[in-house]
């Protein structure tokens, strides 16, 4: 059985797994940097215990430090999250090696799916459609015209070892061929340590669809529906909704059970997810496999009503699942927007510092999953990613009226976020109508730009209304009411302001 999990992670994921842990009646352990040591998962946590310095190659890629401490807390397993440790082989077997539970799926799973050449053949293997292309190393140059040449352009060139976006160079004109090989093996040495890449077409107008799955010990596979994350920034997700508006029925079926079969073919075990490109015909090619809780799981548990978290530690502890695929439905719609500490009138730049305020929405459908609060410095080490913003409705059209609504709701002071940007894209007609694809923010980037008053992170707006409110209820108690000097006083549009920015209480 397991008893206490150290979470090796940070930020909202980190907070997120532990609330999953405590309605299990699990124990937690959080780790931290020295610029998390106010972090909201150490605090959250029933235990907390530093592991290094704050650039994370010294704290949270420290697979010997975090090791030990999940020992000496007397930890059975560890849950990595997302990012940081969470797709490395090498680390999982070092845990089971320590004698404690990966909470994830087996080294051999992770290196297969992580490897994305290795990956690639093994699906063509199990007769899952891949992107044309080669499954090997591009050795030199002349390899790489070759190969461009018999693929014909555009191409994509892309690291095996990658993941996010790094790594990664679009070839649409020959002579771009050297300069974009150049940069993609530069990329991919210094963010994955490995200098590998590979040739593949690039697919016109793709959709970006993901298939959730869940896999115990015992051979059952079960896919838990579409997501579709084709609203990206530089290869990043930026929104993501489920159902897919392009989906059918039909192919949501074929495109199962291809989820369900890329699985089983590496044995996999835990949660985990496959993606996929589809062309504007409904051709799909498998892009690649996850093999982690992904950013996005949110809207997923929404419309299936299933805490992946906690599935997550129940096949870790031998649990068989407990439903099949017939049993597998969706309700309703959901919609989940990032909200990153970044400037998106200054080239999207990180935006690090202390938060002087926050309001958080809620409501009826509406789930935030963040970790920043008053007074928290936002480090300048870590992913800008602040929070996730989770939508449902009943429809499509109700998910996005609830999303506006919580969007213009959330309030931050201190620091630069996304939200304004995000605003607007629930507001874009190709959004709106459904008619996206991974090409949306590049098509529609006058829409986006549209200036607007976005006053959500100016002090000196704040401090006007303030000023303004308290002047003006001052003014208001010297005032009689109907002649008596008693009764309700009408409540000025300063002080409503006030109000529901939450910078008056009176």
């Amino acid at each position: 059985m397991i008893k206490k999990i150290l979470i090796a992670n940070r930020g909202e994921i980190a907070v997120r797994i532990i609330r999953s842990c405590r309605e299990m009646n699990l124990q937690t352990v959080a780790v931290f940097s020295e610029a998390d040591r106010s972090a909201m998962h150490v605090r959250y946590a029933d235990e907390a215990y530093p592991i290094g310095p704050s650039p994370s190659h010294d704290s949270y890629l420290n697979m010997r430090k975090i090791i030990e401490v999940a020992r000496a807390a007397g930890a059975d397993a560890i849950h990595p999250g997302y990012g940081f440790l969470s797709e490395n082989a090498e680390f999982a077997r070092k845990v089971n090696r320590a004698g404690m539970r990966f909470i994830g799926p087996s080294p051999r799973a992770i290196h297969t799916m992580g490897d994305k050449i290795t990956a690639r053949r093994t699906m063509q293997e199990a007769g899952v459609p891949v992107v044309p292309g080669i499954n090997e190393n591009l050795p030199d140059r002349e390899m790489a015209g070759r190969v461009m040449r018999e693929i014909g352009l555009p191409v994509m060139i892309k690291a095996s070892a990658g993941g996010g976006g790094k790594g990664m160079r679009l070839v649409s004109r020959e002579k771009d061929l050297i300069p974009a090989l150049k940069g993609a093996r530069s990329e991919a040495i210094t963010a994955f340590g490995d200098d590998s890449v590979y040739v593949e077409k690039y697919i016109e107008s793709p959709h970006h669809i993901e298939f959730q799955i869940l896999a115990d010990a015992y051979g059952n596979t079960v896919h838990l529906m579409e997501r579709e994350c084709s609203i990206q920034r530089r290869h990043q997700k930026v929104v993501e909704e489920t159902p897919s508006p392009l989906m059918t029925p039909e192919l949501r079926k074929i495109m199962g059970k291809t989820a369900v079969k890329a699985a089983r073919a590496v044995g996999y075990e835990g949660a985990g997810t496959v993606e996929f490109l589809v062309d504007d015909s409904l051709n799909y090619y498998f892009l690649e496999m996850n093999t982690r809780l992904q950013v996005e799981h949110p809207i997923t548990e929404r419309v299936t009503g299933i805490d992946l978290v906690k599935e997550q530690i129940r096949i870790a502890a031998g649990e068989k699942l407990g439903y099949t695929q017939r049993r597998m439905r969706q309700d309703g719609h959901a919609i989940e927007c990032r909200i990153y500490a970044e400037d998106p009138d200054n080239r999207f730049m990180p935006s690090p510092g202390k938060v002087k305020k926050i309001t958080e929405p809620n409501g009826l459908g509406v789930r935030t999953d963040g970790y920043v609060y008053e007074g928290y410095e936002i480090p300048i080490y870590y992913d800008p990613l602040i929070s996730k913003l989770i939508t449902w409705g009943n429809t499509r059209e109700e998910a996005i009226r609830r999303m506006k609504r919580s969007l213009q709701e959330y309030y931050i002071m201190g620091v630069k976020t996304t939200i304004s940007f995000l605003e607007k894209i629930m507001e874009t007609p190709d959004f709106v109508n459904g008619t996206y694809n991974t090409h949306f923010i590049e098509k529609n980037m006058n829409l986006l730009r549209i200036p607007c008053m976005d006053t959500s992170n100016d002090d000196r707006f704040d401090h006007m209304a303030v000023i303004t409110a308290v002047m003006e209820y001052l003014k208001d108690l010297e005032k009689p009411v109907n002649g008596s000097g008693t009764g309700k006083k009408e409540t000025s549009r300063w002080k409503q302001f006030g109000r529901q920015r939450g910078i008056l209480r009176f």
